[in-house]
């Protein structure tokens, strides 16, 4: 029997990102779907977020995801260039404008709608994250990822252009949803009620579901 497991997922961080590896695995290796759930990031979401937090954490953040990407081998660089989101780090206010992080949710919100939302998150965060990528938002490089993924482009493109405020419908309903299962935070995994929180929980996510039937394929 397939399980299915909702995704909450951000195109800005930096944990969503480093569990992908993880993601594309397990369902490689399990009956097992993700079902993608784009949301904002926080800085969006709620703009005021990053004032209230402790100075030390964002410092702490560098640190611990070049760490995990070292230990794992995952090719990483954060913050990206460009950063999805537009904010000043110094006095850390979030522009209203924010173009990176609106086009890269709704396509992530067409492709889950198209099944291809892990796909996509795996192949164009890893383009995103790239070290070796400066203006990921630039010549090729968006349109040859989501091609990875199994799609076009100009086509999902199409789709934000006629439909964008259905999408954004769609991803608002996302963070209700998110917050409604118990928790703001991504990445996020929901499994019939039970949530867990972060890419250092896909272990006890799996032996939850191993518990519920999870069968290799």
């Amino acid at each position: 029997m397939t399980l299915n497991v909702d995704l909450y997922y951000t195109m800005r961080s930096p944990y969503c990102y480093l569990a992908t590896p993880q993601l594309r695995d397990l369902v490689s290796e399990y009956d097992l779907i993700f079902n993608l759930k784009p949301v904002f990031p926080l800085a969006k979401s709620d703009p005021n977020f990053f004032k209230g937090v402790n100075p030390l954490w964002p410092p702490y953040l560098v640190k611990d995801t070049d760490r995990i990407a070292k230990r794992l081998e995952i090719p990483f660089r954060w913050p990206p260039k460009p950063d999805p989101i537009v904010m000043d780090m110094h006095t850390l206010k979030v522009a209203t404008e924010q173009p990176y992080i609106d086009r890269l949710t709704s396509l992530a919100q067409v492709a889950a709608e198209r099944g291809l939302g892990l796909e996509f998150v795996i192949s164009v965060s890893a383009m995103i994250f790239s070290p070796d990528i400066d203006g990921w938002d630039t010549g090729n490089h968006l349109a040859e990822a989501v091609a990875d993924a199994g799609m076009e482009l100009k086509a999902l493109e199409t789709i934000i252009a006629n439909e964008g405020d259905r999408l954004k419908s769609a991803i608002v309903s996302n963070r209700e949803q998110q917050l409604a299962a118990g928790h703001w935070g991504a990445p996020l995994f929901v499994f019939e009620g039970e949530i867990f929180f972060g890419r250092d929980r896909i272990d006890d996510l799996v032996w939850h579901l191993k518990n519920n039937g999870l069968s290799c394929r």
